[in-house]
């Protein structure tokens, strides 16, 4: 993409959002595949403070689990596992942020969880501060927070 004019997809981007939609865009959840879906679901619950709202029952199964807030996570079984699965820089979904008050206040219940957290805090795009952990599977996520005058504060 050497040598593109950003300028002109900017403008694309912001005519083509110019005209409303007739109806709302709402995450119901996030779904991932996994070697080990219940150790995983059981992470989530006991690191995070999940809650546990489905299990189809199966071996091995599928299941639902709502982190505090409004995310929910689907964690079915995996036919394979992809080495790249944590590495940010590969095109496709990477992380999992989760927006916290207090990112050192998180951070020092986690690692009293058994979180081990990657390098150091760091600025987050949009305003605020990210520190960036993996779940047992290798999935890369981050906590966030943002001041109140951060561009993505109010989202």
């Amino acid at each position: 993409m050497l040598g593109r004019d950003f300028s002109v997809l900017a403008v694309r981007a912001r005519d083509a959002y110019a005209s409303p939609m007739p109806f709302s865009y709402r995450i119901e959840h996030l779904g991932f595949a996994a070697a080990d879906p219940a150790s995983l679901a059981d992470w989530y619950c006991r690191v995070l403070g999940g809650r546990l709202v489905w299990n189809n029952g199966a071996t091995p199964p599928a299941l639902f689990v709502e982190l505090p807030g409004t995310l929910v996570l689907e964690i079915y079984p995996s036919s394979s596992r992809a080495p790249e699965t944590g590495l940010n820089h590969v095109a496709g979904f990477r992380h999992l942020a989760l927006r916290v008050n207090d990112l050192d206040e998180a951070r020092q219940l986690l690692e009293s969880r058994g979180v081990q957290f990657q390098d150091g805090v760091k600025p987050a795009g949009g305003g605020g501060r990210v520190q960036f952990f993996r779940d047992p599977e290798g999935n890369l996520l981050h906590l966030v927070d943002r001041p109140s005058d951060a561009p993505l504060a109010r989202l």
